[in-house]
């Protein structure tokens, strides 16, 4: 059987990109796409087609790879078809039999619009209310073209339900435990993230900002055309002599630095699943987490801390790890195991045959 999956685009590194590579390297299939940038980054070793690169200003950058989808046409060239991001599954109504591995509803078109309007200037923000409002209902159509639905978590099968009417079955997104180790608890926390509003990255640097005694690397970056650009240059203002940026870095050197970190935080605002905090427990790593979303999912009490969005909170609970981090260990190192790849491809490989 062939089988094309369509991901938005390759701008930045992320947990959705390598869940397409990886999803590509199980069932040999071939990725279509729009823009290429961070391919070569990620490793890929599988086939990329372009459709041809999106503008980079935000919104045109998602109308221009909506339209690519909508107008591309590849039904006779495979036989089953899978849909990942927030735009591809435009390609739906001419590619079937298909499913979609959704990541979440678009978020500023529903559970985030309220903040992505907040966060734009007077024009700006009509010109938003305008593209939301006409882009929402041609969303929803397009999903009505997906055959099946699957998703990442309880988290985001929640706002498949509640937005688009449809229910999902859930499989977690995978994380190859074996390639993982654990060196040292270093001197240093790590964060691994891209530079996005939503990620809420200005908490853990102040955090750390009033924690001299700590450090804290920071690993992520940004694709042009999205809405991020002004955010990530704006932490990267003036941060404490404790916290650095070091932007995307390879998957070994990324390896290195979770082997070496003495633990992990993430406070990204209702995450949709988090594969950071998966993969820094398969190294051993105990995890901060803020209690929202699918971190909920992944972190417990053996493993790490969940706590408020707020800087004493945070505060607090890096202080409490750091006395002894080893002790989160064993726990993070079996927690890890239930998010393992040889997991994710039994299920998908059971909904991908059962469906054609």
């Amino acid at each position: 059987m062939k089988t094309a999956i369509f991901h938005d685009y390759f701008g930045a590194i992320g947990g959705g990109e390598k869940v397409v590579v990886t999803l590509a390297n199980l069932l040999d299939a071939d990725i279509i796409t729009t823009d290429l940038d961070a391919v070569g980054k990620l490793d890929a070793g599988v086939n990329v087609i372009s459709l041809g690169s999106t503008m980079k200003i935000p919104p045109l950058k998602q109308i221009s790879a909506t339209e690519k989808f909508y107008y591309c046409d590849f039904s006779d060239d495979y036989d089953f078809f899978i849909f990942t991001g927030n735009w591809s599954h435009y390609a739906a109504h001419n590619h079937h039999p298909n499913m979609w591995y959704s990541y979440t509803p678009v978020r500023a078109f529903y559970d985030l619009y309220d903040t992505f309007l907040q966060r734009q200037d007077f024009i700006t923000r009509q010109f938003f209310r305008t593209w939301v409002y006409g882009h929402r209902w041609l969303d929803q159509k397009s999903v009505d073209n997906i055959d099946r639905i699957v998703t990442l978590s309880s988290t985001v099968h929640s706002r498949i339900q509640k937005y688009h009417h449809r229910d999902a079955e859930i499989i977690y997104p995978p994380v190859d435990v074996s390639e993982f180790r654990c060196k040292e608890y270093g001197d240093f926390w790590l964060s691994v993230n891209r530079l996005y509003p939503e990620k809420r990255v200005e908490l853990q640097i102040e955090a750390f900002r009033k924690m001299p005694e700590e450090k804290l690397i920071i690993v992520g970056g940004y694709a042009k055309g999205d809405h991020a650009e002004k955010y990530a240059k704006s932490i990267s203002n003036a941060l404490p002599h404790n916290v650095e940026i070091v932007g995307e870095v390879s998957e070994k050197e990324l390896i290195d630095l979770y082997s070496r970190c003495r633990g992990f935080i993430c406070t990204a605002l209702d995450e949709d699943f988090g594969l950071t905090p998966v993969e820094a427990m398969a190294s051993g790593k105990p995890v901060v987490a803020v209690n929202e979303g699918g971190f909920r999912e992944t972190v417990t009490m053996e493993t790490g801390l969940l706590v408020n969005a707020d800087l004493k909170s945070i505060i607090e609970a890096v202080k409490l790890i750091s006395r002894k981090p080893e002790s989160y260990r064993d726990a993070c190192l079996e927690q890890a195991k239930r998010f393992d790849l040889s997991i994710f491809k039994e299920k998908i490989k059971n909904v991908v045959n059962n469906d054609h």
